[in-house]
Protein backbone atom coordinates (compact mmCIF):
# COMPACT_ATOMS: atom_id res chain seq x y z
CA UNK A 1 0.00 0.00 0.00
CA UNK A 2 1.59 3.60 -1.02
CA UNK A 3 2.37 5.27 2.24
CA UNK A 4 0.97 8.76 1.15
CA UNK A 5 -2.64 8.88 1.39
CA UNK A 6 -4.65 11.35 -0.39
CA UNK A 7 -6.37 13.42 1.18
CA UNK A 8 -9.28 16.39 -0.42
CA UNK A 9 -11.41 18.45 1.53
CA UNK A 10 -15.13 17.51 2.25
CA UNK A 11 -17.82 20.86 2.59
CA UNK A 12 -20.59 19.71 4.81
CA UNK A 13 -23.51 22.17 4.86
CA UNK A 14 -24.84 22.56 8.31
CA UNK A 15 -28.61 23.20 8.93
CA UNK A 16 -29.68 25.83 12.27
CA UNK A 17 -33.18 24.67 12.19
CA UNK A 18 -33.94 27.11 14.94
CA UNK A 19 -32.92 29.76 12.56
CA UNK A 20 -35.14 28.74 9.13
CA UNK A 21 -38.14 30.42 8.12
CA UNK A 22 -39.80 28.67 6.22
CA UNK A 23 -39.13 30.98 3.08
CA UNK A 24 -38.12 28.42 0.63
CA UNK A 25 -35.11 30.34 -1.29
CA UNK A 26 -32.85 27.53 -0.92
CA UNK A 27 -35.28 25.18 -2.59
CA UNK A 28 -36.01 27.57 -5.48
CA UNK A 29 -32.32 28.31 -6.46
CA UNK A 30 -31.13 25.20 -6.02
CA UNK A 31 -34.00 23.67 -8.27
CA UNK A 32 -33.12 26.70 -10.82
CA UNK A 33 -29.46 25.78 -10.87
CA UNK A 34 -29.70 22.37 -11.83
CA UNK A 35 -32.60 22.80 -14.76
CA UNK A 36 -31.28 22.27 -17.89
CA UNK A 37 -29.85 24.60 -19.14
CA UNK A 38 -29.00 25.85 -16.00
CA UNK A 39 -31.66 28.62 -14.61
CA UNK A 40 -34.03 28.35 -17.44
CA UNK A 41 -36.96 26.60 -15.16
CA UNK A 42 -38.12 26.19 -11.18
CA UNK A 43 -39.33 23.56 -10.53
CA UNK A 44 -38.80 23.19 -6.39
CA UNK A 45 -39.40 18.46 -6.81
CA UNK A 46 -36.35 18.42 -8.70
CA UNK A 47 -34.20 20.22 -5.91
CA UNK A 48 -31.55 18.53 -3.76
CA UNK A 49 -32.71 20.67 -0.83
CA UNK A 50 -36.32 20.22 0.54
CA UNK A 51 -37.88 22.40 3.92
CA UNK A 52 -39.72 19.55 5.67
CA UNK A 53 -42.26 21.70 8.10
CA UNK A 54 -44.92 21.94 10.74
CA UNK A 55 -46.59 25.29 9.64
CA UNK A 56 -48.66 24.49 13.28
CA UNK A 57 -46.03 24.58 15.63
CA UNK A 58 -44.00 26.84 12.91
CA UNK A 59 -41.18 24.36 12.82
CA UNK A 60 -39.14 23.95 9.87
CA UNK A 61 -36.07 21.80 8.99
CA UNK A 62 -34.05 22.09 5.88
CA UNK A 63 -32.81 18.74 4.45
CA UNK A 64 -30.89 18.28 1.28
CA UNK A 65 -30.12 14.76 -0.57
CA UNK A 66 -27.48 12.56 0.61
CA UNK A 67 -26.37 9.09 -1.01
CA UNK A 68 -29.21 6.58 -3.10
CA UNK A 69 -29.97 3.74 -0.48
CA UNK A 70 -30.73 0.63 -2.49
CA UNK A 71 -33.04 -0.75 0.33
CA UNK A 72 -35.13 0.63 3.23
CA UNK A 73 -33.66 1.36 6.54
CA UNK A 74 -35.06 -0.98 9.31
CA UNK A 75 -34.46 1.81 11.83
CA UNK A 76 -37.76 3.33 12.51
CA UNK A 77 -36.92 5.79 15.65
CA UNK A 78 -39.57 8.38 16.78
CA UNK A 79 -38.09 12.17 16.89
CA UNK A 80 -40.34 14.08 20.05
CA UNK A 81 -40.23 17.85 19.53
CA UNK A 82 -42.70 20.08 21.26
CA UNK A 83 -44.50 17.73 22.35
CA UNK A 84 -45.06 16.62 19.19
CA UNK A 85 -43.53 13.23 17.33
CA UNK A 86 -42.13 12.76 13.88
CA UNK A 87 -41.00 9.55 12.79
CA UNK A 88 -37.08 9.20 10.69
CA UNK A 89 -38.23 8.98 7.29
CA UNK A 90 -39.34 12.73 8.36
CA UNK A 91 -35.87 13.84 8.74
CA UNK A 92 -34.02 10.95 6.26
CA UNK A 93 -31.78 12.80 3.67
CA UNK A 94 -31.08 9.16 1.47
CA UNK A 95 -33.30 8.39 -1.42
CA UNK A 96 -34.62 5.15 -1.19
CA UNK A 97 -37.23 2.74 -2.37
CA UNK A 98 -39.48 3.66 0.57
CA UNK A 99 -40.41 6.81 -0.70
CA UNK A 100 -39.93 9.66 -3.33
CA UNK A 101 -38.76 12.89 -1.81
CA UNK A 102 -35.48 13.19 -3.56
CA UNK A 103 -36.09 11.35 -6.74
CA UNK A 104 -36.19 13.16 -10.24
CA UNK A 105 -40.11 13.45 -10.73
CA UNK A 106 -39.51 12.71 -14.55
CA UNK A 107 -37.38 9.99 -14.30
CA UNK A 108 -37.69 8.63 -11.11
CA UNK A 109 -33.16 8.97 -10.61
CA UNK A 110 -32.36 9.90 -6.98
CA UNK A 111 -31.16 13.27 -6.48
CA UNK A 112 -28.28 13.83 -5.15
CA UNK A 113 -26.79 17.19 -3.37
CA UNK A 114 -23.72 18.09 -5.43
CA UNK A 115 -23.01 21.53 -3.33
CA UNK A 116 -23.69 23.07 -6.68
CA UNK A 117 -20.28 21.41 -8.04
CA UNK A 118 -18.20 24.26 -10.15
CA UNK A 119 -19.83 27.16 -8.04
CA UNK A 120 -17.39 28.83 -4.81
CA UNK A 121 -20.20 27.65 -1.91
CA UNK A 122 -23.86 25.83 -2.22
CA UNK A 123 -25.78 28.56 -3.57
CA UNK A 124 -28.68 27.10 -0.73
CA UNK A 125 -26.09 28.64 1.84
CA UNK A 126 -25.44 32.01 -0.46
CA UNK A 127 -29.28 32.61 -0.44
CA UNK A 128 -29.70 31.72 2.94
CA UNK A 129 -30.87 35.10 3.98
CA UNK A 130 -31.43 34.26 7.94
CA UNK A 131 -28.37 31.47 8.02
CA UNK A 132 -29.98 28.71 8.70
CA UNK A 133 -27.28 27.12 6.28
CA UNK A 134 -23.74 27.47 6.59
CA UNK A 135 -20.71 25.24 5.32
CA UNK A 136 -17.92 24.08 6.77
CA UNK A 137 -14.70 21.99 5.14
CA UNK A 138 -12.71 19.60 6.94
CA UNK A 139 -9.68 17.20 5.25
CA UNK A 140 -10.18 13.51 4.84
CA UNK A 141 -8.46 10.29 3.05
CA UNK A 142 -9.77 9.92 -0.31
CA UNK A 143 -11.30 6.09 -0.18
CA UNK A 144 -10.58 3.17 -2.24
CA UNK A 145 -12.32 3.78 -5.55
CA UNK A 146 -11.98 0.49 -6.88
CA UNK A 147 -14.92 -0.45 -4.81
CA UNK A 148 -17.13 2.74 -4.88
CA UNK A 149 -20.43 2.34 -7.35
CA UNK A 150 -20.20 5.17 -10.28
CA UNK A 151 -23.35 7.44 -10.84
CA UNK A 152 -24.05 5.67 -13.55
CA UNK A 153 -24.61 2.08 -12.26
CA UNK A 154 -27.11 3.68 -9.96
CA UNK A 155 -28.93 5.62 -12.33
CA UNK A 156 -29.07 2.43 -14.74
CA UNK A 157 -30.15 0.30 -11.50
CA UNK A 158 -32.83 2.54 -10.57
CA UNK A 159 -33.76 3.13 -14.28
CA UNK A 160 -33.94 -1.04 -14.96
CA UNK A 161 -36.04 -1.38 -11.76
CA UNK A 162 -39.13 1.37 -13.15
CA UNK A 163 -39.19 0.27 -16.46
CA UNK A 164 -37.27 -2.93 -17.05
CA UNK A 165 -34.14 -3.83 -18.43
CA UNK A 166 -35.72 -4.80 -22.01
CA UNK A 167 -37.60 -1.18 -22.14
CA UNK A 168 -33.86 0.79 -21.49
CA UNK A 169 -32.34 -1.52 -23.86
CA UNK A 170 -34.79 -0.98 -26.54
CA UNK A 171 -34.21 2.89 -25.57
CA UNK A 172 -30.51 2.96 -25.54
CA UNK A 173 -30.60 1.26 -29.11
CA UNK A 174 -33.06 3.87 -30.46
CA UNK A 175 -30.93 6.73 -29.21
CA UNK A 176 -27.89 5.46 -31.09
CA UNK A 177 -29.19 5.03 -33.95
CA UNK A 178 -30.60 8.49 -34.17
CA UNK A 179 -26.84 9.66 -33.85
Amino acid sequence: MNSETKKRIVKTINIDADKCNGCRACEVICSAFHAMPPYSSNNPARSRVRVVRDPLRDIYVPLYAGEYTESECIGRDKFIIDGKEYDECGFCRASCPSRDLFREPDSGLPLKCDLCDGEPEPLCVKWCLVGALSVTEREVEEPDESVKRTEMEIGLESLISRFGADVIADTVEQLTKKR
